[in-house]
């Protein structure tokens, strides 16, 4: 099993007052499911997506990552798990605005101490996965929004993760610049990739082959699509 989250639940501190944010959330995703969370504003659906990413933690439960008790790693063993297993894709693409898009992709390998040959050529690979070759050099300024996306999921595929995350990949752009994105997470899925996205757009959950709905912080329903 890939993930495997048992009883899990994350409680906030605001002012003197504990707000539940998720309520004894237990599921399993497999090597190369496609999964949609859905749920409305303040169902906990992004809240979930950062446990699942390593980069909040529960209050309560057990969130094993390919056998792995997340609880029972430290720092730089998270850090490694976000740079190794996980790839990020956002909705506001967060990219380096003086950076090509070559340069952008070719950050995490970077940051890793790759060698500049193996960059390279994971570089092209990711780019020309995602279509862009050839606006690798322009920078995000000169690209559209879904070319910025593309971007973003080729950075994102760069370290070569298990897991891809997208929390409203789609939500920057036109419903058919959407479509074309979501062919790309198609693309992704076909080829061996888990791929978990967060969206409250049902046009979008249908791409996926299972879907969670969750409310008020529980899981609502989890059926296949």
């Amino acid at each position: 099993m890939l993930i495997e989250l048992s009883g899990i639940g994350k409680t906030y501190e605001v002012g003197t007052q504990t707000v539940p944010a998720l309520r004894d959330i237990t599921m399993a995703v497999e090597p190369n499911e496609y999964l949609a969370i859905m749920g409305p504003s303040g169902s906990g659906k992004s809240t979930l997506m950062n446990i699942v990413g390593c980069l909040d933690t529960p209050t309560d439960g057990s969130y094993r990552l390919k056998g792995r008790e997340i609880a029972e790693l430290d720092d730089d063993e998270l850090a490694l798990i976000r740079s190794e297993e996980i790839g990020f894709v956002f909705q506001t693409f967060n990219l380096l605005p003086r950076m090509t898009a070559f340069q952008n992709v070719e950050l995490p390998l970077i940051y890793s101490r790759a060698e500049r040959h193996t960059r390279t050529d994971r570089v092209w690979g990711a780019i020309d996965a995602v279509g862009l070759r050839d606006r690798a050099t322009h920078r995000p300024s000169e690209l559209s929004g879904g070319q910025r996306q593309r971007v973003a999921i080729a950075r994102a595929l760069i370290n070569r993760p298990s897991i891809i995350l997208a929390d409203e990949p789609t939500g920057n752009l036109d419903s058919a610049t959407g479509e074309e994105i979501m062919e790309v997470f198609g693309s992704l899925h076909s080829s061996g990739n888990t791929v978990i996205l967060v969206t409250h757009e049902e046009y979008i959950a249908e791409h996926a082959r299972r879907i969670v709905r969750l409310r008020d912080g529980m899981i609502e329903s989890d059926s296949p699509n």
